[in-house]
């Protein structure tokens, strides 16, 4: 069992939690993600790491109640234990294995669009413990909504906030942003890492490709086990057919085909509808929707 330690709401339907997972907390790296799985029968839910403590033993954990699942995870408290908490799967951040000098040369602008700030985290860290400062834009619909704006303040170089409605830092899309520190600022980035909503990736990636700006996505929206049994995160990237689970969640964003992994994202909707309808509304009937 891997008991909860704290327990954050960060913003609305947006959760934080410190879990006890001490030989996950020493072997992660940023970029990689876990699989946490609440009781015996419950689903296997795929979140990338947003921070861990090898001297603590705990691992830190960020979700957004969107279904069934995630809403009965929001139910822990500080003290109660998830049934698993496997890990770390996935491929590192490619800039953990490059030379650390040539990391150094580099400019570095990562873009985080709502939840996608946690998995920016610990790569932003990564770096400013070993004394490389990135950049950071952080894109949310409101200031409500914004997440560990003071925790990316201490280790970004620079944090830009961009918020839809102008209600804190820049009024626009994260590609705004970007758009106004390059072509108007004259900022000059030699990398682009982005996370966030599929939607944003790809707009971020079609933005960089026209600014000649190499460009790394995290597909790890589309997973759904883990371990790429299901199928569920195929995606094509440059023609070749890959697997975000296993062979990512990190991609170079210009070769990623970002249609196909969002219609991909829809294959789940109704068994997720049903879900909820049964869990609110337990009736007779032969709708197919009840339970037995």
């Amino acid at each position: 069992m891997y008991k909860i330690v704290d327990k954050r709401i960060l913003a609305p339907n947006i959760y934080l939690m410190d879990v006890e997972a001490p030989r996950l907390a020493k072997a992660a790296k940023p970029g990689q993600f876990l699989i946490v799985k609440m009781h015996e029968k419950g689903e296997r839910i795929p979140l990338t790491i947003c921070d861990y403590d090898a001297d603590k033993g705990t691992v830190t954990i960020v979700f957004q109640t969107l279904g069934k699942s995630t809403k009965e995870m929001a139910a822990f408290e500080k003290g109660d234990s998830f049934a698993d908490f496997a890990g770390p799967l996935g491929q590192p951040s490619e800039m953990v294995h490059e030379d650390l000098e040539s990391l150094k040369n580099k400019r570095i602008m990562f873009i985080a669009g709502g939840v996608g700030t946690a998995p920016v985290y610990p790569q932003v860290k990564w770096l400013y413990e070993r004394g490389i400062k990135a950049d950071v834009i952080v894109g949310c619909k409101n200031k409500d909504m914004l997440i560990l704006e003071d925790e990316m303040k201490k280790v970004a170089g620079n944090l830009y906030v961009a918020t839809d409605d102008g209600s804190y830092g820049f009024k626009g899309m994260v590609t705004d942003c970007l758009k106004k520190l390059v072509l108007e600022d004259g900022k000059r980035y030699d990398l682009v890492v982005a996370i966030g909503p599929m939607i944003m990736m790809k707009f971020v990636a079609k933005l960089t490709k026209e600014l000649d700006i190499p460009t790394i996505v995290s597909l790890n929206p589309i997973m759904v086990d883990g371990t790429g049994m299901c199928g569920a995160c195929r995606v094509t990237v440059g023609g070749e057919t890959k697997f975000a689970c296993v062979d990512g969640p990190e991609f170079n964003g210009h070769l990623v085909d970002f249609d196909e992994a969002m219609r991909r994202q829809t294959m789940y909707k109704s068994e997720e509808a049903q879900a909820e309808f049964r869990k609110e509304h337990k009736h007779e009937g032969g709708c197919g929707c009840c339970e037995e």
